[in-house]
């Protein structure tokens, strides 16, 4: 093989001698590096932010990034220095050296059997020289996917010993650290633990994070054989991110500004939520709205489900069932109570706009290029995908929701099946193959509501149930959640890891079918006695004994999580539907939930400045305790609690570690206890383990019937041990206005020494403060 020489641009040649004679002028950190035929293209988007992005074609190595990116490159601040052993670019974050390749004559065995791609290796470092991140080596393999000639895209890196990794969307193994693991990073329905979903966002216990820039099914071996290797099916280059920082929330910061903003969902997406598969009447409806109103108990959302429409792809809904919708939505806001409604992008061939949409070429195509019509595999007949890919389409499909849907009063939209469900490989999008963009239509599909209804409905924020997720779809307001999942224990105890590996992949708003999708089955035999009597509920529960005490303890869970919305194929699924010791049981935890509004809605506007997720896998808070590097059955809820779900049937004891570095009371006894022990906590079936990090406020409400209502505080908790800071916030719940500085921010500190709390603003909390543990 012939040696290349390295040739840059004259730009980039005098950049490199006036950093080397100035040394610390500025120079500009975008460089083309040509190793011997390997483009090596660095841009700098902060000083803790890199893109390096590697092909043997140089169009390739320097176009832009893909699908999911919004951030800009940002030169300030970085070097770029070159010699004989390489290019070096500092920042005040880091320093990325891209190493001089050996240069002469291939090896004989390398003739045969090795990558002819010439190498690329480089590393990342800290200010002080330690090295986070080396790449050893990239990948290029042609071969030829749905007619297209391409390529199998890849890098690999060294994996230390001692490093974690966590993030890449949703994967329900039940395994939170992915070391060891190869996790296939795509949107699959059918994925036999429940469906994955991928964000390719690997966050490592290293001060590092790796943001992959290819949408095609991707492979990550995670410190494999000494490695982790990612590799991509479809692509003409190599291209990722690496963010940097002292904690994680600074990498957070750093997918924030790259991806974008998480809005701040409105008040009543962090209340409760009922769904049902599905309420099949616009009385049933009314019905259940009643029953909580009737009760006492509170409700911000209940859910019109799928097949309330004539036919898939009508976007119409059904006057017999629902004669008046405008008028159930009236009544049901006028209690305080608000919809969302479910859409689906499928449309089959009898429906009024199959035609329209089939001759401008706005479905999902074959390689004949009609429509792909339903997924035999799973005599799946629900029609033709609509191409979210197409800018056309998607407004298409927008203004059909808001003049057929929206129209009616309905608030807010669940977008299904967002994966998509018809899988899109060996077809086409209007983009190109669907193998090749396998995992952007999600972003794209949900971007088109998110962005209709900001323009037509400016002054009502969105929220966007969506069922997958890829790169930067945060920014559109959505919430996601875990799919179809089965109604059992195993399903439950997954949910927690699983979880926590999606928010830490970026994406701060996840949350699943509380009890479970799938039906019942006819009969179940507990493994113990079951804690709650099933007896007064065999309407719902049938045979399935310990159905009413799983039911209870997915509730506790699903109360510390960013949203908590029961949802099945069960004959009833309120919170009165299950017996009167879970009734007792749930409605403890969703008149809690409320109390917590105040806390819980600060998280979210903390979210919205930061990035950064409330719901957090202990790596993130305790980064110097190695014992917490694979919890995966505990977390943290914001900054105070420890949450430690009981995900097996009859358990009334389970162990929880408490993390090392803080102390911790037990939030229902008021009992301290230091960190960096493993205790045994009693977990009768009306408690989850809860526990309060000293040093933590918690401004907690007065009971209301839903957000609507303007909520009091009823107290300030603090738990004394160290000084503590919190910022209350607060708005109107609905509009957008807190983006413009709307809202009243209170920040709260308290002094440990002075044993005193005290607001900014000149607020007066003196009435509601509560110091625990005394």
């Amino acid at each position: 093989m012939k040696t290349k020489l390295r040739r840059l641009p004259a730009r980039l040649v005098g950049a490199i001698a006036l950093s080397l004679s100035a040394g610390t002028v500025l120079a500009t950190p975008l460089a083309v590096l040509n190793h011997n035929g390997s483009y090596v293209v660095v841009e700098s988007y902060a000083p803790n932010i890199v893109r390096v992005t590697i092909s043997d074609q140089s169009a390739q190595a320097q176009a832009a990034p893909g699908y999911g990116f919004v951030g800009h490159p940002d030169e300030t601040g970085w070097t770029h220095q070159a010699d004989a052993h390489g290019d070096r670019f500092v920042s005040k974050a880091l320093t990325l050296e891209v190493v001089q390749p050996k240069q002469g004559p291939m090896e004989t065995m390398a003739r045969y059997f090795a990558p002819t791609l010439p190498p690329v290796a480089l590393k990342i470092s800290k200010p002080d020289g330690e090295v986070m991140l080396d790449m050893t080596g990239w990948e290029m393999s042609p071969h030829v996917v749905n007619g297209e000639h391409t390529y199998r895209v890849g890098a690999s890196f060294v994996a230390p010993s001692d490093e974690h990794y966590y993030g890449l969307g949703q994967n329900q193994e039940g395994i939170l650290d992915f070391r060891g693991r190869t996790i296939d990073c795509k949107h699959n329905y059918d994925a036999p633990a429940g469906e994955t979903v991928c964000v390719p966002f690997l966050v490592t216990n290293k001060g590092y994070g790796i943001l992959w820039d290819n949408p095609s099914d991707t492979s990550i071996s995670a410190a494999v054989s000494g490695r982790t290797l990612w590799q991509s099916n479809v692509g003409e280059r190599v291209s990722f991110f690496v963010i940097t920082g002292n904690t994680t929330d600074e990498l957070y910061a750093g997918y924030r500004k790259l991806t974008g903003v998480t809005p701040l969902p409105p008040k009543a997406a962090f209340g409760f939520i009922q769904s049902k598969a599905r309420y099949e009447s616009q009385q049933q409806i009314l019905d259940v709205a009643a029953g909580y109103r009737k009760r006492g108990y509170p409700l911000d959302i209940i859910v019109l489900d799928w097949f309330y429409w004539t036919k898939m792809g009508q976007l119409d809904i059904n006057p017999v069932d629902f004669p008046d919708p405008a008028a159930m939505n009236k009544t049901l806001h006028d209690e305080g109570i608000q919809t969302l409604i479910s859409v689906w992008p499928r449309f089959e061939r009898t429906s009024r706009y199959f035609s329209f949409l089939a001759s401008r070429g706005w479905l999902l195509k074959d390689a004949k290029g009609q429509p792909v019509d339903g997924l035999p595999f799973r005599n799946d007949r629900a029609g033709a995908l609509i191409d979210s890919t197409n800018p056309q389409a998607r407004e298409w499909f927008w203004d059909h929701i808001r003049d057929n849907i929206a129209s009616k009063g309905f608030d807010y939209f669940w977008l299904d099946e967002t994966e998509p469900d018809l899988v899109p490989d060996g077809f086409f999008f209007s983009i190109g193959s669907g193998d090749r963009y396998h995992n952007v239509f999600p972003l794209l599909h949900v971007e088109a509501v998110a962005d209709g209804s900001r323009r037509d409905r400016p002054n009502k924020r969105n929220f966007i149930l969506a069922r997958a997720a890829y790169i930067g779809a945060q920014r559109n307001g959505a919430l996601f959640w875990s799919s179809d999942i089965q109604p059992s224990w195993e399903a439950l105890k997954r949910q927690v890891p699983t979880g926590l590996d999606f928010t830490a992949s970026g994406l701060a708003y996840w949350g699943n079918d509380i009890g479970g999708w799938q039906p019942l089955p006819p009969t179940h035999v507990p493994e113990h006695k079951p804690l709650l009597d099933p007896s007064d509920a065999r309407a719902v529960v049938g045979g399935y004994d310990d159905y009413p005490e799983l039911f209870a303890r997915w509730f506790q869970y699903g109360t510390f999580t960013p949203t908590l919305r029961v949802h099945g194929m069960r004959k009833a699924v309120e919170v009165w539907a299950y017996g009167k010791g879970a009734e007792q049981v749930v409605v403890k935890y969703l008149r809690l939930r409320y109390s917590l509004i105040p806390y819980i809605y600060s998280l979210g506007k903390h979210t919205y400045d930061s990035g950064a997720p409330f719901m957090r896998a202990l790596f993130m808070d305790f980064p110097n305790d190695a014992n917490v590097a694979n919890i995966g059955d505990e977390y943290m809820f914001g900054p105070a609690f420890l949450v430690a779900p009981v995900t097996e049937q009859g358990v009334q004891h389970r162990k929880v570690y408490l993390p090392a570095g803080a102390d911790w009371y037990n939030y229902w006894t008021n009992q301290k206890f230091s960190g960096g022990q493993t205790i045994d906590v009693a977990a009768p079936i009306d408690t989850i383990p809860l526990f309060v990090r000293a040093g933590s406020i918690i401004p907690m409400g007065e009971q209301i019937p839903s957000t609507a209502t303007p909520q009091k505080l009823a107290s300030i908790r603090v738990y004394p041990g160290k000084d503590a800071d919190f910022t209350l916030y607060d708005d109107d719940g609905v509009s957008y206005a807190y983006e413009h500085g709307a809202g009243k921010s209170v920040a709260l500190h308290w002094d440990d020494k002075q044993q005193k709390l005290t607001a900014s603003g000149g607020m007066d909390v003196g009435k509601w403060v509560q110091v625990m543990g005394r």
